[in-house]
């Protein structure tokens, strides 16, 4: 399985904040960006593997600066990093001032996906190939937050042993 560069997994949408996209401090809603986030990081990780793929976790969302109804917002979305089936898919949020012109990193997100075959078993994903520096950066960093990734779902996992199914007002 010959590996692929980031660019071949790349996605951007630029869209508008509407009235009703925005909460009550008059900024872009973080559930609608985390959705649009996970909608482009999935059209990623299925263009990267040429399978299906499911969200395994959204590892990180960090909104840096709020994002206003004068603001396009401009999602790129692209793999990053790969293990055997799965894909880490890097989400940059960029809010343009349609007015002045400014750009900002408004938020970031990592997200994991990953890979079934026809049977909905997890498949082979091909390797990275890194090519500008912020690709790059990304890569070499990429297996530390594997590893945290796998940490975090085993502590996750642990804990939701001590969970109950029952219904709270029983």
């Amino acid at each position: 399985m010959e590996a692929k560069t980031c660019n071949e997994s790349r996605v951007v949408r630029t869209s508008r904040v509407f009235p009703n996209d925005v909460n009550n401090h008059n900024t872009l809603f973080g559930g609608k960006l985390m959705s649009d986030a996970d909608m482009l990081a999935s059209i990623s990780a299925t263009r990267h593997s040429r399978s299906e793929c499911v969200t395994a976790s959204t590892d990180s969302v960090d909104f840096l600066h709020p994002i206003t109804p004068l603001d396009s917002v401009c999602f790129e979305s692209f793999v990053t990093w790969t293990g055997t089936s799965s894909m880490e898919v890097f989400v940059k949020i960029i809010a343009e001032n349609l007015i002045s012109g400014d750009r900002k990193i408004a938020a970031t997100a990592f997200l994991t996906f990953v890979a079934l075959d026809d049977d909905g078993k997890p498949t082979k994903v091909p390797g990275i190939i890194p090519e500008t520096e912020e690709e790059k950066k990304l890569y070499d960093t990429g297996k530390e937050r594997a590893e945290k990734r796998k940490e975090h779902r085993r502590h996750s996992k642990e804990l939701a042993g001590y969970f109950t199914t029952q219904k709270p007002w029983e």
